[in-house]
């Protein structure tokens, strides 16, 4: 289990409650690019053209819940084998598993904010990416609570 929530160091969760979030499902490798401040998806993804100024992480392991959201601070777009923010091994290990795009756009984070309490999974996990906002994630102590407030 992550002990981000208890850390004396965590950024404030001070984001405005009607600020726009997209929830996406990321496997380890995933969330550890995100802590590093990249989260990149293949540019055919519907989210990749949405408006949102936060991106909210539900873990599929080991927690299966939604823990984290995060700040986005600029969307690049980069083509695979040319410079930018991914490395060849972060191309392997998040977009090769489930994709064989060439060009994705990687959004670029601040800090993980870690939610007071975790949105919980009580149903079948966040698929394809969900919209809502801060204050959805806030007050939803399950995915089917916070299901019913998103738009995806």
């Amino acid at each position: 289990m992550d002990l981000d929530r208890f850390a004396s160091d965590r950024p404030a969760d001070d984001a405005p409650t009607d600020a726009s979030v997209c929830v996406v499902a990321v496997q380890p490798d995933t969330f550890e690019r995100c802590r590093r401040g990249l989260y990149p998806a293949p540019r055919s993804y519907d989210r990749t053209r949405e408006a949102f100024a936060y991106m909210a992480f539900y873990r599929t392991d080991p927690v299966s819940a939604v823990t984290h959201y995060a700040p986005v601070s600029e969307r690049t777009e980069q083509t695979r084998r040319e410079p930018g923010p991914m490395t060849e091994s972060d191309w392997v290990a998040t977009i090769d598993p489930f994709s064989e795009e060439r060009v994705v756009v990687v959004f670029e984070l601040g800090a993980l904010i870690p939610l007071a309490e975790p949105v919980v999974n009580d149903r079948n996990g966040v698929r394809g990416a969900w919209y809502c906002t801060v204050g959805d994630l806030r007050s939803a102590a399950t995915l089917s609570e916070l299901s019913r407030a998103a738009q995806g």
